[in-house]
């Protein structure tokens, strides 16, 4: 296997640990009006991705990183062409990150409700636009020979590319509500479980479709093994939730967007960004990695880095592993 290989895998990882993390991350934030009765069920919520929902982001930071150092041309092909939808999911993801440093400043309802209702918004926005990129990065952009786009901003937004949006974005929802029911107690916890159950066939249907158009489109043989593996533990997840295992049916949604990375990224290598147009216009990983001199340091790097990180974040999420109440939130008070 090639360096250019190897840190095909590697960014694709990261993709996968920024959906699977982020992603429930997310689901909180657009249920924070839908699973709350009053403002501790909602201090509840927040509380429950306080600690983690910042180191969940930075796995965007190191994957948008990653494609820069490793594939310069794949990051300038994508970055560019799709600036719009990334421009939103930035816009999405301050003003999310600033509303849970703001919303508890003021003892004022108006206020908090202000700034969960920007979180709400970012929530739904950011996973939207995530979702549209990697249908982007995986069905391909009008490139021509040069690798620049086709068209107008907005060659991004097709039939296909939005259905791959809303897949995450649902996905993602489904995933917080199964979050919540394993984070916290009491009532809370009851009414996250049972939305999950109810979540979970709906949110299977768009990712199933758009999974199934890019195997039918790309897809090989152990694409397809992948893609049965993620329906199954689809399943496997709502029968857990039904058996009031949410461990293991937060587990199995863990399996599901795994095994839709794989069908994904799969039917997309050896390409980076293919080309609508002409297929030898296609951005491969060949013709936009960095000279071996590079991949070779970015890989002793991450040889000691990433485990590093992983056991730090693995060690937060040990530390903050208890189920969270409305008998554990203090009284609002204004500092």
């Amino acid at each position: 296997m090639t360096l250019e290989t190897v840190w095909f895998v590697v960014v694709a990882f990261f993709w996968l640990g920024y959906l699977f993390l982020e992603g429930f991350d997310f689901g909180v934030g657009m249920l924070l009006p839908v699973l709350a009765k009053d403002n501790t069920e909602r201090r509840v919520m927040v509380n429950t991705i306080g600690p983690v929902w910042d180191g969940n982001e930075v796995w965007l930071i190191v994957a948008g990183g990653a494609m820069f150092a490793a594939f310069p041309g794949w990051y300038a092909g994508l970055f560019s062409a799709a600036y719009l939808p990334l421009l939103i999911v930035l816009i999405a993801l301050i003003g999310r990150g600033v509303a849970f440093e703001y919303r508890g400043k003021v003892d004022s309802d108006r206020w908090r409700r202000t700034w969960d209702r920007v979180i709400m918004t970012g929530s739904w926005v950011a996973p939207l636009g995530v979702g549209l990129i990697i249908a982007t990065t995986v069905l391909g952009l009008p490139l021509d020979a040069e690798g620049n786009r086709v068209g107008s901003a907005f060659a991004a937004f097709r039939w296909d590319t939005l259905l791959g949006a809303v897949a995450i974005a649902a996905f993602s929802m489904t995933h917080g509500a199964a979050f919540l029911a394993l984070k916290t107690s009491g009532d809370l916890r009851e009414r996250a479980r049972s939305l999950a159950l109810k979540l979970l066939p709906a949110a299977m249907v768009p990712i199933v479709a758009f999974l199934a158009i890019v195997q039918w489109r790309e897809g090989t043989l152990w694409t397809l093994l992948a893609f049965g593996i993620s329906a199954l533990a689809a399943a496997v997840a709502w029968l857990r939730l039904r058996a009031d295992r949410d461990g293991q049916a937060f587990a199995a949604l863990g399996v599901v967007i795994a095994g839709a990375a794989v069908v994904l990224f799969g039917a997309l290598f050896p390409n980076v960004l293919p080309s609508t147009l002409d297929a030898a216009n296609n951005l491969t990983i060949e013709g936009t990695a960095s000279s071996p001199y590079t991949l070779t340091v970015m890989t002793w790097v991450a040889v000691f880095g990433a485990p590093a990180v992983l056991i730090y974040q693995g060690w937060t999420y040990w530390v903050f592993r208890k189920r969270i109440g409305t008998q554990h939130i203090p009284a609002v008070h204004a500092p």
